[in-house]
């Protein structure tokens, strides 16, 4: 069989070794001739067309040791593959080996203490769904097939933030297998070097096979405001919601989005193919306080819509998934800190947020503060707390003719925008990663050097390079 190496070289492995790796799986290890096999290769972004020679679909930790024992031993090529929905289309490769945790959707509740056990290849849906079991919620995404592996090691940002902060606020554990295919736990008290490190750092460090949470009370209920505003009243309407921002508590967490309203049912027909400024926002605490301290968003201007209601905790998670499906569309989602929103912010950044080149493209202004800015710096891997806020290109289309033209419109909106920005960026937002390793020291600041000397202690031959790469 012809397989990539680590190196990016081809080379040929003996089947005798492919067969020895199978046999020793609890669960499947597919290649290009299984019926099954574009299904299984397929991320979510349509971008990626990507085709591994192997994809070990694990079953669980024994399999994941085996997998990474196999790639390390034969020097293949490896990418790692959590809930699978990868903008930035590392979780896959061609040619190597794709080590799959999809199918490790374990998910245990620990009521008494607070806590909830998710194996790497659970979604946030899933993760949402059993905690609301106990009416209880972790700290995630917006995006309810989003993976919780991915979007936790790279930071974590959701509807909960200002309350309790990210993800990684609220990791309390990890079981990870390392590069060298042994089996750790890391927490503030065993390896917490390699705690530190995989809150923020991505997947450099090993293979996460289960996270532990702290989980917070939340819903059944809670107070979504979504009032949809013509784009072109933004100057006016920005400068209202900043102030807002800045002054609400910490149960509400919100973000300024310009979006295209699309010609589906749910919307009237006469606001077809508007673009729009969104001033979304969620209150987690009780629905009455909620809607009184939201309503002043709701009467910046005439809204065209306005979607604002309770709304179950779950279906508030699943409110963006139409918009967001797996391989139908191209994504490209770049970002930058913001520490402000002033007058010349503002004007920078209306004009290409107003008229993007495909309507489908979302342009998020996410108010950071609360819980997040409330931990240090160097506190976990992860950077950027002191921002105000988070700015964020998201490119959604579906003409693979445009790729060229979306990516060099975000590139460019990106560097207007460095004028009006600390530095930095969320790495779960980081394009294609095309700028290598310097995009890598740009996302992790002052942090970079440390990330650096523990990637080289636990991943000295930098097996797991398919990731915001962070240099041993």
């Amino acid at each position: 069989m012809e397989i990539i190496l680590k190196s990016g070289e081809k080379s040929s492995i003996d089947q005798e070794l492919v067969n020895d790796f199978a046999a020793k799986l609890g669960g499947v290890l597919i290649s290009a001739s299984d019926d099954n096999y574009d299904e299984v290769r397929q991320i979510w972004n349509g971008m990626h067309d990507k085709k591994p020679a192997l994809i070990a679909q694990c079953s669980g930790v024994a399999d994941v040791v085996a997998s990474v024992n196999f790639a390390r031993e034969n020097d293949v090529l490896v990418s790692i593959r959590g809930g699978g929905h990868n903008v930035a289309g590392s979780a896959s490769n061609d040619g190597g080996l794709m080590i799959d945790l999809s199918q490790m959707k374990g998910i245990r509740l620990n009521a008494e203490k607070g806590t909830v056990y998710a194996q790497g290849g659970a979604t946030l849906g899933d993760l949402d769904r059993e905690t609301q079991v106990l009416g209880m919620a972790v700290p995630g995404g917006v995006v309810s097939t989003t993976g919780i592996a991915g979007l936790t090691l790279g930071g974590g940002f959701g509807w909960l933030r200002k309350k309790y902060g990210l993800s990684i606020d609220n990791l309390v554990s990890v079981d990870i297998v390392t590069p060298d295919g042994k089996f750790l736990t890391a927490c503030e008290k065993d390896n917490s070097d390699l705690f530190w490190a995989v809150r923020g750092g991505g997947g450099n460090f090993g293979v996460v096979t289960s996270f532990e949470y702290k989980m917070y009370p939340v819903g059944p209920m809670v107070t979504l405001c979504a009032p949809f505003y013509p784009a072109e009243e933004a100057d006016k309407i920005l400068p209202v919601w900043t102030a807002f921002v800045d002054e609400s508590p910490d149960e509400v967490s919100s973000t300024a989005m310009f979006w295209t309203i699309p010609p589906v049912p749910d919307f009237p027909q006469e606001v077809h193919g508007r673009r729009v400024l969104i001033l979304s926002a969620v209150h987690c605490g009780s629905i009455e306080e909620g809607q009184r301290v939201l309503q002043p968003l709701r009467e910046v201007s005439t809204p065209l819509v306005d979607l604002s209601t309770p709304i179950p905790w779950t279906m508030l998670q699943g409110m963006f998934d139409p918009f967001f499906p797996k391989g139908e569309q191209l994504y490209y989602f770049k970002s930058t800190y913001l520490n402000k929103l002033d007058s010349p912010t503002i004007n920078a950044l209306i004009p290409k947020a107003v008229h993007p080149p495909q309507p489908m493209i979302l342009i998020a202004i996410w108010h950071i503060g609360g819980a997040v800015s409330r931990i240090s710096e160097d506190a976990t891997a992860f950077t950027g707390r002191q921002s105000n806020f988070l700015f964020s290109v998201d490119a959604i289309w579906a003409d693979a003719g445009a790729k060229d033209e979306v990516i060099t419109y975000a590139r460019e909106y990106l560097a207007d925008m460095k004028a009006f920005s600390p530095g930095g960026l969320y790495v779960n937002f980081a394009g294609l990663g095309e700028e290598g390793v310097d995009l890598v020291k740009e996302a992790y600041g002052k942090n970079y050097d440390r990330l650096s000397s523990i990637k080289a202690k636990y991943d000295p031959g930098n097996l797991f390079r398919l990731n915001q790469n962070i240099k041993p």
